[in-house]
């Protein structure tokens, strides 16, 4: 199977293209911009998308998702949860006063629930995890048939960080959960790619991140 990321857009999203070689299908997890270089990359992989999955739909991660859905025929998909922010990413463009004319948003095929399977062709499959607290629909999706555990963490977990709560919808009490119930809940060797950044490691994150991990200081949440 093949998994890569790599930025997109003008906030570096980790845009994910998860792919069967062998029936030459993929899942794009966050095309957050950049729509030509993510089209490009399927092609030298050999790839067609199938599905665009959002780990949340913040403009940031969702940018490209109409011209790509429109240039591949993907299916879309995120949690309901979720529904408002993705219809509202003129509102959002506008609040964060950039100059950007968003298009009608692509038609939401598949509502995305915690305990759901995407599968990835024949070569494995992503389980969803819902992981409320930067948005109220924010998932996390672990990569099924690697070596390896993978986790797309979205924007719930960062590298010695987490994901900010002053936004639409955002609840600290509900983020702190999610990763400490759910994502600390997986195996130490476990490779997150995060939302934005470098990689980490649930293990490490467990041990050293400030906010959430053991160490954490009782005065930041």
């Amino acid at each position: 199977m093949i998994v890569e990321h790599f930025p997109v857009g003008p906030l570096g999203c980790n845009c994910v293209i998860l792919g069967d070689e062998a029936r030459g299908e993929a899942i794009v997890v966050d095309p957050g911009g950049d729509v030509e270089r993510i089209l490009s990359r399927l092609e030298e992989l050999g790839l067609r998308p199938v599905a665009l999955v959002h780990t949340h739909t913040h403009f940031d991660h969702v940018a490209a998702t109409t011209d790509l859905q429109a240039r591949s025929d993907a299916s879309v998909a995120l949690h309901e949860d979720d529904l408002p922010l993705y219809r509202g990413l003129q509102m959002q463009l506008d609040a964060f006063g950039l100059p950007w004319r968003a298009p009608a948003p692509a038609e939401v095929d598949r509502f995305l629930k915690e305990g759901d399977t995407l599968r990835i062709g024949d070569a494995g499959a992503l389980a969803v995890l819902h992981t409320p607290g930067h948005t109220p629909g924010s998932l996390s999706l672990l990569v099924e048939g690697t070596e390896r555990p993978v986790l797309l963490a979205g924007d719930t977990l960062f590298q010695r960080s987490v994901g900010r709560t002053d936004l639409w919808g955002g609840d600290t009490a509900a983020l702190v959960r999610s990763i400490r119930e759910k994502l600390f809940a997986l195996p130490d060797e476990t490779l997150v790619v995060t939302g934005h950044g470098p990689t980490t490691t649930v293990g490490e994150e467990r041990r050293f991140n400030p906010f959430v991990g053991q160490g954490a200081s009782p005065g930041f949440f």
